[in-house]
């Protein structure tokens, strides 16, 4: 008896059988991270005093042990290796990913309360025109006298329009709903890329953490936040479609390394949303891990409910509940992120 051909379907059945691996779709588009580690010798105007002994309350969290050897002399104490994320103060971060719903307010709001429990001034400034980091540390964004928006387009000084949290050490540059038209009135405007970082540089003693929440897209908004900025950390959603457009994004990092801010780089990735329930976000986890190495985070945020509850109250997660898995999430990559760098004198 003749053998049937299989059908189109068992073909395709067998195919997927067949495919070694788990592989996140976007990867082969990432540029090489040697390229995207930035210029440490070009001249910078965010270029930082030398790091100091860090405070009482940075050391005071789980800091790297240090590792006692035995020598001719005795015991001697070896501090522990710093930590790669550690950078010299003021720090200027972009946090950046074109993908939209990846975390990245949430991840800018809660990082910038968590490094101001630890005792470092931090202004989070708002570049979204939804306002969703100004209303998620309580700002209400359609009673504003100014805004990022006249900061941007009407040279406006960026303390004009800060605003205090219910977080001590913890400041916010506000969005409103006008900067949606920023996009579009910057295309004619002189030095269009820049207005940003002039406008940041004016308060650079102010601050020890200024944490730019950049829009989901690669317009002007964002090209001014990566041109203001000594450094990037993009958040990464632990689902399959993970790194899909972060290739774009990189090379844009690149191109404004180029052109504008050859200081720039890329310090940190932060896995968020990570369900432990799921094996894709496990396999999301070392898929990312194998590929960026070094360059991300030990902590990994969970996907929780508290999380996404905190901003409709307009509180960070460390206020509207302390104790949650977010908290201590958030807390454990605050450590991190700041690295032990010291607070400047005076």
């Amino acid at each position: 008896m003749t053998e049937r051909p299989p059908s189109p379907r068992s073909r395709s059945r067998a195919a997927r059988v067949r495919q070694p691996g788990f592989a996140l779709p976007g990867v082969d588009a990432i540029p090489n991270l040697a390229d995207l580690s930035g210029d440490p010798h070009s001249p910078d105007p965010y270029e930082s005093a030398q790091v100091m002994t860090p405070p009482a309350s940075v050391v005071d969290e789980p800091a790297p042990p240090a590792v006692a050897t035995t020598t001719a002399t005795g015991t001697d104490t070896v501090p522990a290796a710093p930590s790669p994320f550690q950078r010299p103060l003021p720090r200027f971060i972009a946090i950046a990913n074109q993908k939209g719903g990846v975390g990245k307010t949430t991840t800018a709001v809660n990082l910038g309360a968590c490094l101001a429990e630890l005792g470092y001034r931090v202004l989070v400034v708002d570049l979204d025109p939804q306002g969703n980091a100004s209303t998620g540390l309580g700002i209400n964004i359609r009673d504003l006298q100014a805004s990022m928006y006249d900061v941007i387009l009407n040279d406006l000084p960026v303390e004009d329009c800060v605003e205090a949290t219910a977080v001590r050490n913890l400041f916010v540059a506000p969005a409103a709903l006008d900067l949606a038209g920023a996009e579009i009135e910057l295309v004619p405007a002189f030095s269009r890329e820049m207005r940003l970082r002039r406008a940041l540089d004016a308060i650079r003693d102010d601050y020890e953490f200024v944490l730019i929440d950049c829009p989901p897209s690669l317009g002007l908004l964002t090209v001014n936040g990566l041109a203001a900025a000594s450094e990037v950390i993009v958040p990464i959603q632990c689902e399959y479609y993970a790194l899909e457009g972060l290739g774009q994004l990189l090379r844009n990092v690149q191109l404004v390394q180029r052109n504008l801010n050859p200081r720039l780089e890329l310090s940190a990735m932060v896995l968020v949303m990570y369900d432990a329930r799921t094996k894709l976000a496990d396999q999301v986890v070392h898929e990312v891990r194998d590929h960026f190495g070094d360059k991300v985070c030990n902590s990994i945020v969970p996907r929780t409910v508290r999380l996404s509850e905190a901003p409709s109250f307009g509180q960070p997660i460390i206020t509207f509940d302390p104790t949650s898995r977010g908290s201590i999430a958030y807390r454990s990559l605050a450590v991190e992120v700041s690295g032990g760098a010291a607070q400047r004198a005076g």
